[in-house]
């Protein structure tokens, strides 16, 4: 967010100067608009009369599509009661960790990570247990990584597709992490909101492999749904009616018009899955002209719209880099700091969710920028 009001400045200095716009490779989100089902039924929903409050855990038949949804995508059954319609993913972490863990309570999340797991545990008293790491294990955590954790572990975030490294673990990896969460008491929680985002291979489920997992997913990414803040959960049985007092207590329930929107963007794959194959050209570019700015050493995103880079050739303080390079060049781009508190500073986040020529455009800068820097 620092990189985004950055990048706002840099435009308006841009627009005074005459200088190069902002080519924002910083923001983690869809430049796509949300599908036009979706746009028509919130249109429908606003005509109709007043929009008020719903059930605490949404509207019934969005959680009866969902629930079809599985059943297409993933060939999981799952009762429509299990099922909690959120306030963004972010609300569904929120009483995902309320429902599962109490203050002092230990969660094991992977480092490079999505930040706000560890805020958003930290400020509910459970401590964040950080794990790095890399290539070797595909940046995400194994059984092998989890048995060396010192001290009792009481939940594990799994994220696949991962931010900012786009990893995945196969549906074999997911049960074996599945089963040694369920062999010693460990709420696994799977971060799936990149689900649809993905390069080659299908994302698998934790709903499909635990009864005891909790699943957290999201009309953002895939959806291009950001701003109409709507997500769900998949919930274990015997924490349904938790996350539902809990809900009513912090949220009263989602906004109905996004829930309408979220409905009939559940039939808009066509469009959606045109968004992904402009996610693939993107990546395919930015991982041939990159290396050609110098950032030769990149991690290849398997899902999401992200590229991790290896910048320690260049700097050691990446927020530092990131600043220069806004100034520089216009392009705007997100220091690792967030991600991985310990060897952060030496890596960058690169976003590929803009449109193709944004992409073009910023490599074209970038290795300007790296060929200046040469001579």
């Amino acid at each position: 967010m620092d990189v985004m009001r950055a990048a706002g400045e840099y435009a308006r200095r841009a627009a005074v100067e005459n200088l190069p716009g902002v080519i924002h490779l910083e923001v983690g989100q869809p430049s796509t608009p949300a599908p036009r089902r979706a746009r028509e039924a919130a249109v429908a929903a606003l005509e109709s009369g007043t929009l008020g409050y719903t059930d605490a855990l949404g509207l019934d038949p969005l959680r009866a599509r969902i629930v079809r949804h599985y059943r297409e995508v993933y060939g999981a059954v799952i009762a429509p009661e299990r099922i909690a319609i959120t306030t963004g993913s972010s609300g569904g972490f929120m009483l995902s960790f309320l429902a599962a863990f109490d203050p002092g309570d230990r969660v094991v999340l992977a480092s490079p990570g999505y930040p706000c797991y560890r805020h958003i545990l930290s400020v509910l008293g459970v401590e964040p247990v950080l794990v790095e790491t890399n290539a070797d294990h595909k940046f995400q955590p194994t059984p092998a990584l989890l048995d060396k954790v010192e001290g009792r572990i009481d939940g594990l975030i799994l994220a696949s597709p991962s931010n900012p490294v786009g990893a995945m673990v196969s549906p074999e990896e997911l049960r074996d992490l599945a089963e040694w969460c369920d062999a010693r008491g460990v709420r696994l929680i799977s971060d799936e909101i990149y689900h649809g985002i993905t390069y080659g291979v299908p994302a698998a489920t934790a709903a499909a492999v635990s009864a005891h997992a909790i699943v957290v997913n999201s009309f953002s990414k895939y959806f291009s749904m950001t701003g109409w803040r709507l997500g769900w959960l998949v919930l274990p049985e015997e924490l349904v009616r938790p996350v539902e007092r809990l809900a009513q207590n912090l949220f009263i329930s989602p906004p109905a018009i996004s829930q309408a929107a979220g409905l009939a963007a559940l039939d808009a794959t066509d469009e959606l899955d045109a968004n992904v194959r402009r996610y693939a050209a993107n990546r395919t570019l930015l991982l041939e002209e990159l290396p050609k700015a110098g950032f030769d050493k990149l991690t290849v995103p398997d899902g999401a719209f992200y590229i991790y880079a290896d910048v320690g050739a260049f700097t050691a303080d990446s927020l530092d880099f990131s600043k220069r390079m806004l100034a520089e060049t216009g392009v705007a781009a997100t220091p690792g700091l967030d991600f991985d508190p310990a060897r952060g500073a030496h890596f960058m986040r690169f976003s590929f969710a803009g449109g193709t020529d944004e992409m073009a455009a910023a490599a074209r800068r970038l290795r300007a920028w790296h060929n200046k820097a040469k001579r």
